[in-house]
């Protein structure tokens, strides 16, 4: 299906459905695409906004992790959401944590899935190599446990990002913002109800590093999916909705009345 891309100020987004906003943040070779049943799965319970990311579109000075949270912070006032259930994966997921630390009074829960901002491996050294057709298509498919998963459409779109090299620049120039931006010390900050979905077999931000998440941030709680790897709402979505629509379901429940 496809959604209407709107425009406010300088943002451009999706937002389907009504109720409290589920905020969708995409990584560094992400695309509105990659939530496309994410989307479709939780319209009917709550406002699913997917912001297009200005990763190749801000001045080298502010392509960065700080600089991306920046432009959430300001979409989110634009449009003035409260009560955000924010979900982020890999680079998405980073700049989530960072503004739930900088800001969190708007933000109800934290889901993350395959996030940086501990540890994450990149594409190798040799990367990004343009031209090279193959290269980047194997390379894509490292993302995922079943490369088939890596469509055609997909490999296309992230050989034609390779081979622009000022996007090339900017993808290294996010890359090590990532690496240099190390969130360790300051995740026990982070008061929300935290949701964590991992693939058993993501090589990029391994399964260890979803431990390292669980035991750094306080109040969250952990779902390994087997046969998965970075990006598990492209790859399994119905597993994927399923835990989420529990987590969701679970923060509705209202507190137990004391007498």
């Amino acid at each position: 299906m496809n959604y209407e891309i709107k425009q406010h100020d300088k943002f451009r987004f999706i937002e389907e459905g009504e109720g409290e906003p589920l905020l969708l943040l995409h990584g560094l070779f992400g695309a509105l695409s990659n939530f496309r049943d994410l989307i479709e799965h939780f319209r009917g319970s709550h406002k699913v906004v997917v912001p297009m990311l200005p990763l190749f579109d801000l001045d080298i000075f502010h392509t960065s992790v700080g600089g991306l949270e920046k432009f959430v912070q300001k979409f989110v006032e634009a449009r003035g959401y409260r009560n955000i259930h924010l979900l982020g994966n890999s680079l998405g997921g980073h700049v989530a944590l960072v503004h739930i630390l900088k800001h969190p009074e708007k933000i109800r829960s934290l889901i993350l899935t395959g996030s940086s901002g501990l540890f994450e491996n990149g594409m190798g050294d040799s990367y990004p190599k343009r031209g090279d057709y193959e290269y980047i298509k194997k390379k894509t498919q490292l993302t995922f446990y079943d490369p088939n998963t890596a469509t055609k459409e997909l490999v296309d779109e992230v050989f034609e990002i390779t081979n622009n090299r000022i996007k090339v620049i900017k993808i290294i120039a996010l890359a090590k913002s990532a690496i240099r931006n190390n969130l360790g010390e300051e995740l026990n900050q982070i008061k929300q109800p935290t949701l964590l979905i991992w693939g058993n077999n993501d090589t990029i931000t391994p399964p260890f590093v979803a431990r390292e998440f669980n035991r750094l941030i306080p109040n969250s709680e952990l779902h390994f999916i087997d046969k998965c790897g970075h990006a598990p709402m492209m790859e399994v979505p119905a597993e994927f909705n399923r835990i989420l629509d529990g987590f969701l379901s679970n923060l509705r429940e209202p507190a137990a009345t004391v007498a």
